[in-house]
C-alpha cells in the first residue's frame, strides 16, 4: 500500500520512513491526518446508511403469489356479489334468444339502487317455490361449487330460472288460445323474439291483474317453457316477487360466436301500455272525490224527509 502511494507522488522508491509518512496521502498528493481520516470514515458510513447501501431484496414471486391470488379471489367475490354474475342456460325455454349452454352476464348492481324489473327484460330469478319440482339438476363437484361461489364460473345454483318479463305490478295480461298476448288492452306483436313457429300461447289464460311488487314472466319458446302460465295454482298465482329477481341478463358472453346484447324489444316502449295502467288510478281518484258529494246529497235528502 505504501509503495503504491509513494509511486503516485514521486515515481521513485523512497526510504521506508518516507513511505510510512506517505500512508495518509491520496492520489492527489493531499495529506490526511488520523483525525480527518476517522471523520471521513464516519461520514462515509453515515452516507452509506442514508443512501441505502444495503437495500432489502424484493420478495420472490412465489412468496407474492398467495397474496395476489387472495386479492383476486376477494375482487371476484365482490364483483359477483355487487356487480355482475355469470349464469349458464340449462334449457331451450328461451330459444332463439338464448340457447342451451349459453353463458349470460347478469347485472346485479342496479337492483341495489332500487331498480325494479321492467317489461321486456330478460331476468334471472330464484325459484318461487315448486317451479322446478321434479326436474333434474346437475350435481357440481366441490371445485365447481367454489368457483361458482366466487363468480369465476357460471352459477351452480340450479334453483334459478331465466324468463322474459311480460307484465309488472299493476298490469293486466291475458291471451286467447292461438291469439296474441294482450297487455293492458294492447295486443303485443312478439315476432321479434318468439321462437320461429311458436305461438304466443297455446292455452288461454287471464285476464290476470299482476299484484304490485310482482312480475309475470314467459319464455320466448312458448311451447317449451314452464313459466307463469303453468304455475297459477301456486301462491302468487304464477307471478314472481321482485325480491326474488337476481338481476337482468344484459349480454351473452359465451360462446364468442354468440356474443350479443339483450335489449328490451320496442313493443314494450308503446305509450299505450302505460296509459291503460294510469287510467285505473285516475278512475279511483275520481271515485274518491265523488264519494263525499254523494254522501252529502244523501244526507241532505234524508234530513228533508225527516222534516216533512
Amino acid at each position: 500500500m505504501g509503495d503504491l502511494a509513494v509511486g503516485a507522488r514521486s515515481g521513485h522508491d523512497e526510504p521506508e520512513k518516507k513511505a510510512d509518512e506517505a500512508i495518509g496521502d491520496d492520489v492527489t498528493g493531499d495529506d490526511v491526518t488520523d483525525d480527518e481520516r476517522a471523520h471521513d470514515d464516519g461520514d462515509g458510513e453515515a452516507a452509506a446508511g442514508r443512501s441505502g447501501a444495503s437495500p432489502k431484496k424484493p420478495r420472490s414471486f412465489w412468496k407474492e403469489l398467495p397474496l395476489l391470488i387472495g386479492i383476486a379471489l376477494v375482487l371476484a367475490l365482490l364483483i359477483k356479489t355487487f356487480l355482475v354474475q355469470a349464469f349458464s342456460i340449462p334449457s331451450e325455454s328461451m330459444m332463439n334468444t338464448l340457447q342451451r349452454g349459453d353463458r349470460v352476464l347478469v347485472d346485479k348492481l342496479t337492483p341495489w339502487f332500487g331498480s325494479e324489473p321492467e317489461r321486456g327484460e330478460v331476468v334471472v330469478f330464484h325459484d318461487p317455490g315448486g317451479w322446478l319440482e321434479g326436474q333434474e339438476t346437475p350435481d357440481p363437484n366441490v371445485v365447481q361449487k367454489f368457483l361458482s361461489f366466487i363468480g369465476l364460473m357460471p352459477s351452480a345454483e340450479e334453483k334459478d330460472l331465466i324468463k322474459r318479463v311480460i307484465a309488472v305490478g299493476g298490469d293486466t295480461v291475458s291471451c286467447k288460445e292461438g291469439g296474441k298476448v294482450v297487455l293492458n288492452g294492447v295486443a303485443l306483436d312478439e315476432s321479434a323474439y318468439l321462437y320461429p313457429g311458436s305461438v304466443p300461447c297455446q292455452d288461454s289464460f287471464g285476464p290476470i291483474k299482476v299484484p304490485e311488487g310482482r312480475i309475470w314472466v314467459m319464455g320466448d319458446n312458448r311451447q317449451n317453457s314452464l313459466d307463469s302460465r303453468f304455475h297459477q295454482q301456486l301462491p302468487g298465482g304464477g307471478t314472481v316477487a321482485n325480491d326474488l329477481v337476481v338481476g337482468r341478463a344484459v349480454v351473452i358472453a359465451w360462446p364468442v360466436t354468440r356474443w350479443a346484447t339483450l335489449p328490451v324489444p320496442d313493443i314494450f316502449d308503446q305509450p299505450a301500455l302505460n296509459k291503460a295502467v294510469a287510467a285505473a288510478p285516475l278512475g279511483a281518484v275520481g271515485l274518491a272525490g265523488a264519494l263525499p258529494l254523494v254522501l252529502w246529497r244523501r244526507k241532505k235528502r234524508t234530513a228533508g224527509h225527516t222534516a216533512e
